[in-house]
């Protein structure tokens, strides 16, 4: 063990410390899943936890009820660690079996391992809180619970309030079926309803005296797939159809509504597009003789890597290692991959990681970081923070080589032995990294003049217009 103050030895021993306690509380969390801006149990055990770690909390945090900030210390350096809890729609499994065995019909569940992300992040806060006070070192941890990233991108809002403006650098993680260092940009994306209003008539009697807002929602999808070619290879335009206008077809629809995602791996293309898909959209009431109205529902930036942090946080991923998986660990996700898993899903995970997963159950090294960064083919308000904040963020191997996301296959493995090592890794991963940032003055600096560097010196602009609250959002998630 090394006498160093926050060496790595020192913060893998607070974690393990601790660990037990916050896989409890990622299987508290597992098992009361909720969705975006309805965390409220979740948010609740969070912060009962940590207040008795000695945080100090900050509730309703950017106006959000299931947002807070618990913090611990005083003086800089600053760092964040970035939680969240909300769970997805219809998703709800039964723990450890291989078949889909819904618990209860419309139930929620963690479909994107988010109760090992928060609880992971928390556990890696603490871990950081006991070093510094069992060493005496000045400096202030955060932890930043941070809701609806599934819908509704609260760490947006949390942005737009200010919240991370003071911090030296963030760290966040996700579960996966790999350990790496995340190296990838994301894309943006500007998520919106459009919401048709026509005039009711008689379908058959008088047909001529109504205005269709269904057909308005369909010319508008038309116009928007004839678009398709238009746009640049690598944005991407999803949609569906949130309220057809009633089920009665002998009556012509009076109000009808879509919801609409954008996405581009620069925010200004995403706008560029969205607005291209609101002129369509005005075409098709125009076309129809009703009228639109559009309300934007979330919205995030695309992530701004950071080499400096990658690179710290991957040598303690290195000298860490992978998770210890064991034999029921690897026995369960074989059987999985047999019964619930097709080739197809196994060749994803290949094909995106690499042959190290080939023949794998289980991720049993850690990835090196490409010599290329890349762009990741989805969206997340983590984006938001390190346009503001050096950000880096792991992934951790907590389910099956293969695991598709958002499925009833993740959330069966959400709450095993398996999953919770993964977990663990990444607080460490986490802490460890932070520990760097505190004791190393050189390596903040170096971050924060590489954010300079990639942003042109840029100041932040929020994507979600000032207008639009959390309130308004409360109840749309999907």
């Amino acid at each position: 063990m090394h006498n160093d103050p926050l060496s790595l030895d020192s913060i893998v021993k607070h974690v393990d410390a601790k660990a037990a306690d916050y896989c409890a509380l990622s299987d508290r969390i597992w098992a009361m899943p909720e969705l975006a801006f309805e965390e409220h149990r979740s948010v609740a055990e969070q912060i009962a936890m940590l207040e008795r770690e000695g945080f100090r909390i900050t509730r309703n945090a950017g106006g959000m009820a299931t947002a807070f900030v618990a913090e611990y210390g005083k003086g800089g350096p600053i760092v964040g660690i970035l939680g969240e809890f909300d769970a997805l729609p219809d998703l709800a499994q039964v723990s450890g079996v291989t078949e889909h065995r819904p618990t209860a019909s419309g139930t929620p569940g963690h479909g994107c391992g988010h109760n090992l992300l928060g609880s992971g992040s928390a556990l890696a806060a603490v871990a950081l809180k006991d070093a510094l006070e069992a060493e005496g070192i000045a400096g202030t941890v955060r932890y930043y619970g941070c809701p609806a990233e599934e819908s509704g991108s609260g760490k947006t809002f949390m942005a737009r309030e200010g919240l991370f403006d003071d911090l030296d650098a963030a760290f966040c993680w996700h579960p996966n079926v790999v350990n790496e260092v995340s190296t990838e940009s994301s894309l943006a994306c500007i998520q919106a309803y459009f919401r048709f209003t026509g005039r009711a008539a008689h379908a058959a009697a008088s047909p001529h005296l109504g205005r269709s807002a269904l057909d308005a929602v369909e010319l508008m999808n038309v116009g928007v797939n004839y678009m398709r070619e238009h746009m640049p290879s690598d944005a991407r335009v999803h949609y569906a159809t949130t309220n057809t206008g009633g089920i009665a077809p002998n009556v012509v629809q009076a109000y009808a509504e879509s919801l609409y995602l954008v996405r581009s791996p620069h925010l200004p293309d995403a706008e560029r597009l969205f607005e291209r898909v609101t002129k369509i959209a005005e075409g098709a009431a125009l076309m129809t003789e009703t009228s639109v109205t559009v309300q934007i529902t979330d919205a995030t930036s695309n992530i701004v890597p950071n080499k400096a942090l990658q690179e710290a946080m991957y040598e303690n991923m290195r000298r860490i290692g992978p998770p210890a998986f064991d034999a029921a660990d690897l026995g369960f996700a074989q059987k999985l991959q047999a019964d619930a898993l097709s080739a197809a899903d196994i060749q994803e995970s290949v094909k995106t990681f690499g042959a190290a997963l080939k023949g794998k159950a289980l991720h049993d090294g850690v990835l090196p970081m490409p010599e290329r960064e890349g762009v990741m083919m989805g969206s997340t308000d983590v984006g938001d923070v390190s346009w503001i904040v050096p950000t880096v963020q792991c992934h951790a191997a907590c389910f099956a080589v293969g695991t598709p996301f958002h499925t009833w296959q993740l959330v069966t493995q959400g709450n095993l032995p398996a999953a919770h090592k993964g977990m663990v890794l990444a607080a460490k991963a986490m802490a460890a990294t932070a520990a760097d940032c505190l004791r190393n003055p050189d390596l903040l600096a170096r971050a924060k003049a590489e954010l300079k560097e990639r942003t042109g010196g840029r100041a932040y602009r929020c994507p979600i217009p000032p207008e639009v609250t959390p309130e308004d959002l409360h109840g749309k998630a999907a």
